[in-house]
């Protein structure tokens, strides 16, 4: 026999199997990265075309969608795992490859998803999206992060908390260290209470939606999702929150435009705003920062039911395109316009009620866009700030002695809540704050007042932020 004839035949080459979910997951995160997108406009897009090719049933994309938001919400401590468990800087792996061991720790870290099935899935989707020479990488790396649990992982990469409790806290809830520093400012208080917002910002939101006054009701959405699947909102008496996995796109009421979807704490501020009392009349309410319309179209509905008018202006005209959708079918009298809120095209005095929901760091919806807490630097704060305080300036402005203005964030930073209502009153002695506690009823644990804040661990809601001043001069 000859030395060729005893030697093994060749291994065929195996082509890597492709996994839908998994690849569609690694797709949304590299748009996540590569485009500064948000996984929640990308991820539907996908996932409608996957379900349209045959390619995912309703498990498959309940799968996908946990797959991309744990992967972003965990990212940091992700991120601290695997620096343990390469042999360079983090910052020197690939961004697709460090994208795909994010989203293997997460399979091994943060589901149920057995150990096994986690590392050969990835390193599957490593061959199909990378090719064989760094699918080994991936593995080597994979099968180092599967020797320990989450818990056992944290004792090794985390600092002890009594040695940097910020630090500590940044590690073990993903999120960057200078938002644990501004959160914590904000909540006060004990350790415990900063754990537990940090902790609701990484759970998945719930979804709610606005029954429109005059247009829809609760109890409408409730039998259109159906009573097993919904249930009354908490606080807010428009809203209906919907069990985990229900589809509000396929409901009636919500095609139709008379229900939306909307977090109750924004429905909240839109309502208290809407209750506030002014002196005399009451006929011409400003959304001075519209888009996307979620609080334009609530306000507009409660304005019609009292006879008022809403104008909705919104400075990005792809913005107002969003709002004029929202608002489309509003029985009362409205208007759209693509205007710049601190260059105002109507005059002094010309409202009753405005509404000024200023552009923000985001940091009160981190639930809904994990990504953000990874983009928002403390220098962003450096240029919201001129802006919130020019915009709260001019609806002071527009709005006539005996009106009404509600200042409102998505962000509880002292920065961008406390300190920009305080130096605009400085400048403007014709305002005073009012409480607007007494504006959300059945509220618990709305804070000293006069203004408001809202928190995830405590109302379930965005953390959103609102004070509401009264023009007297």
């Amino acid at each position: 026999m000859s030395e060729q004839s005893r030697r093994p035949a060749p291994r065929p080459h195996r082509r890597p199997k492709k996994d839908p979910v998994r690849i569609l997951a690694f797709e949304a995160l590299r748009a996540v990265d590569e485009r500064d997108a948000y996984a929640n406009l990308v991820l539907p897009p996908l996932l409608r075309k996957a379900r349209e090719k045959g390619d995912f049933d309703g498990r498959d994309a309940a799968l996908a969608t946990e797959l991309v938001y744990g992967t972003l919400r965990r990212q940091g401590t992700y991120d601290a795992v695997i620096a343990a468990c390469v042999d360079r800087p983090l910052r020197e792996v690939d961004p697709p490859v460090l994208d795909v061991l994010s989203l293997g720790a997460h399979q091994l870290l943060g589901t149920r998803i057995p150990t096994h099935a986690a590392v050969s899935a990835t390193v599957e989707l490593a061959r199909v999206v990378l090719g064989d020479g760094r699918a080994k990488f991936v593995n080597a790396v994979l099968r180092k992060i599967a020797q320990d649990d989450l818990d056992g992982w944290l004792e090794r990469v985390a600092p002890p908390y009594d040695e940097d409790p910020e630090d500590h806290l940044a590690v073990v809830h993903s999120h960057p260290r200078w938002v644990v520093s501004a959160l914590w400012d904000a909540l006060g208080g004990p350790r415990a209470g900063i754990e537990d917002l940090l902790e609701a910002d990484n759970e998945r939101p719930e979804v709610t939606l606005v029954a429109r006054p005059g247009r829809s009701t609760p109890e409408e959405l409730l039998a259109a999702v159906g009573e097993d699947s919904a249930e009354p909102g908490r606080w807010s008496p428009y809203a209906v929150r919907m069990a985990e996995g229900g589809e509000p796109g396929a409901l009636r009421p919500v095609q139709e435009g008379r229900a939306g979807v909307q977090d109750e704490g924004s429905q909240l501020v839109a309502a208290a705003l809407a209750n506030a009392p002014v002196e005399g009349r009451d006929e011409r309410w400003l959304d001075g920062c519209a888009g996307p319309g979620g609080k334009a179209a609530l306000l507009a509905a409660l304005a019609a039911g009292r006879g008022a008018a809403l104008l909705a202006s919104e400075k990005q005209p792809h913005r107002a395109r969003l709002v004029e959708r929202a608002l489309a079918g509003n029985p009362g009298p409205y208007q759209v316009i693509t205007a710049d809120g601190t260059r105002p095209p109507w005059g002094p005095g010309s409202f009753d009620r405005v509404l000024m929901d200023v552009p923000c760091s985001g940091l009160g919806a981190l639930r809904r866009r994990p990504e953000a807490r990874w983009r928002r630097r403390p220098e962003d704060l450096d240029s919201f700030g001129p802006l919130q305080r020019a915009l709260l300036t001019e609806a002071l402005k527009a709005v006539r002695v005996g009106g009404v203005v509600g200042y409102a964030t998505c962000s509880p930073h002292l920065a961008e809540t406390r300190v920009v209502v305080d130096d605009v009153l400085k400048k403007f002695p014709g305002a005073e704050l009012i409480d607007a506690r007494p504006l959300m009823p059945g509220v618990p644990a709305l804070g000293e007042g006069p203004d408001v804040q809202l928190w995830p661990h405590l109302h379930g809601t965005d953390a959103m932020y609102l004070a509401l001043l009264r023009r007297t001069a």
